[in-house]
């Protein structure tokens, strides 16, 4: 293969640990591999912490390897304690299957599921159908109870408890490599870097069951430079699906990423060339901004397509470099019955800020604007005579976050 995919993904920044570096690497260069990563579905969106997963597998398919996509509609009924404090919400049935179905619209635009070149499997096809004392008995025995507690995704739990239904589910998640080895000789399974405890539990299933070696691989989850994860909005998680975050917020999020983190961000999350990257890392100050835009227009460009992307992108450029109000930013609805309405609370409905106390805070700090003018004081009333012939008022948090109001 001309160019080994393992070197691409160690340079993009993405490679965190591999159980066989040199084996994996040759195995990557000289044969087509089938791998897995599996996708729990706890909401009806992925967001942008998973799409660093979904490039992963698009840069495997592009060099030439099968993906296969888990979708744990089983896993899910259980919930993976990696990474967690507390124990995740249950879902009933009916919540992973619609969830499972709206995830997998968002994976088409990077993905090549045509004639088998990729798999999306729910892996409730297996895990439903289980008896239980056969699974301990064929299953349970290879696992050694010391061996797990012993790791991470399991330690951090035990201050506040962790309950058995938690405690199965590295049995189940290695259960479905042992799956996808036999029916799809899959050999390789990627994952978060939360993930290698179970990685490792699921390589050692194949080994202890049909004496074969299989390998695992774990990337770099997207974080800011401080070290905390990337994607997290005052409104939440950066959403995949534009119902939930749309494409102009989305855009915005990634257009104002800190200086510190765009590099890693571009290597991550798109598939611009390492050597324009390279040139771009050169970059300081003011001249980042490029760097950002573009961050921002090949990013939304895949999720949302090209369009929405071209419309963020002018959306921005309008209100930021001519200083006018785009249609494309959020907008808020607001009924002409609820006025007059203090400004905290307009703040506040609005989601331009998670509560009053933050509206004030900015009001304190010099922060908070309407129709460009600064608001100095906490009892301001909002009127009718803040809209214009549109019935249009715009809210700024900032120099760069905006929120419309339209009075209906």
């Amino acid at each position: 293969m001309k160019n080994n995919v393992y070197d691409t993904l160690t340079k993009r920044g993405i490679l965190a640990q591999a159980t066989h570096p040199e084996k994996i690497r040759e195995l990557l260069g000289n044969s087509r591999v089938t791998f897995y990563i599996g996708f729990d579905p706890t909401a009806d969106s992925l967001h942008i912490g998973h799409f660093v997963q979904i490039m992963v597998m698009a840069h495997m398919q592009r060099a030439g390897h099968r993906p296969i996509a888990i979708m744990g509609g089983g896993t899910a009924k259980i919930g993976d304690p990696s990474g967690r404090s507390d124990m995740r919400k249950m879902l009933t049935d009916e919540d992973i299957n619609n969830n499972v179905e709206a995830i997998k619209k968002q994976f088409s635009r990077l993905i090549d599921f045509s004639d088998s070149r990729a798999l999306m499997i729910n892996n409730a096809s297996w895990l439903d159908e289980l008896n239980y004392v056969r699974f301990i008995r064929d299953i349970g025995i290879h696992f050694s109870v010391n061996k797990m507690l012993s790791a991470e995704c399991f330690r951090s739990r035990f201050e506040k408890g962790l309950n058995f239904l938690e405690f199965n589910y590295m049995l189940m998640q290695s259960y479905d490599f042992y799956r996808l080895y036999k029916d799809h000789d899959c050999i390789l399974q990627l994952g978060g870097d939360d993930q290698w405890s179970n990685i490792i539990a699921g390589i050692e299933l194949i080994r202890r069951k049909e004496g074969a070696e299989a390998y695992g691989l774990t990337f770099n989850l997207l974080t800011t430079s401080e070290g905390t994860k990337m994607g997290k909005t005052e409104k939440g998680a950066l959403w995949l699906d534009p119902e939930k975050t749309s494409p102009y917020e989305f855009y915005q999020y990634l257009r104002n990423v800190g200086d510190a983190d765009v590099i890693n961000a571009v290597r991550m999350l798109t598939f611009i060339d390492l050597e324009e990257i390279e040139e771009m890392s050169k970059l300081e100050g003011a001249d980042l901004n490029t760097v950002k835009e573009r961050l921002a227009f090949e990013v939304t460009k895949t999720v949302h397509g090209l369009e929405n992307a071209q419309k963020a992108q002018e959306a921005a450029r309008q209100i930021f470099e001519k200083g006018s109000v785009s249609e494309d930013m959020p907008v808020f609805e607001l009924s002409s019955g609820s006025i007059p309405l203090n400004i905290l609370d307009l703040c506040h409905i609005s989601g331009l800020v998670p509560s009053k106390t933050e509206a004030r805070r900015l009001i304190t700090q010099n922060g908070l604007f309407l129709n460009d003018e600064k608001v100095e004081n906490f009892s301001l009333e909002i009127d009718s005579g803040f809209f214009d012939d549109n019935k249009m008022a715009v809210l700024r948090k900032g120099k760069k976050t905006y929120m419309g109001i339209k009075l209906i």
